[in-house]
């Protein structure tokens, strides 16, 4: 059994607040998982989107046997064709200290090695049009978090 998908992130880089967006399609059926994270990176969320997504996945629904992750991110999508130069290296950058997101670049490759993982990259921030477009859908989810984080944690400040 296959299921698709669909991941973004998002970081206010003033505030370092971040959220995250997956959609996940499974047997037809959609579900959104999605969440903020303060002290963090837009590449982070980026990770995180399709750690928690594919965590869910291996935790909820042991039919699946394959997920194909879409992403707008070349970060993300690239981190398979360097995974074995990152593990070559011990994850270390030439001066010797650790890659950037050690921790979650660790957790990805591991989470691909438990499952079956196909990443495929779709161009960022296009326009709407009649076909159904998820990562559009995600991005929304994504900045709707962070507008709604913002107005929560402002004072009084209506956004």
């Amino acid at each position: 059994m296959i299921a698709e998908v669909f991941t973004d992130g998002s970081c206010n880089p003033q505030t370092k607040t971040g959220a995250w967006a997956s959609i996940i399609f499974n047997a037809g059926k959609k579900e959104i998982l999605s969440g903020i994270v303060e002290d963090t990176t837009h590449n982070r969320m980026e990770l995180l989107a399709v750690i928690k997504a594919v965590g869910h996945i291996q935790q909820n629904h042991p039919a699946i046997t394959q997920i194909q992750i879409v992403s707008d991110s070349q970060y993300v999508i690239g981190i398979e064709r360097r995974q074995a130069k990152f593990e070559a290296s011990n994850f270390k950058t030439k001066a010797g200290d650790d890659i950037r997101n050690v921790d979650l670049v660790k957790e990805l490759i591991a989470l691909s090695k438990s499952s079956s993982l196909t990443f495929v990259k779709i161009k960022a921030h296009q326009k709407p049009t009649d076909v159904e477009n998820y990562n559009i859908e995600v991005d929304k989810l994504c900045r709707k978090l962070m507008r709604e984080h913002s107005a929560e944690n402002s004072e009084g400040t209506i956004l």
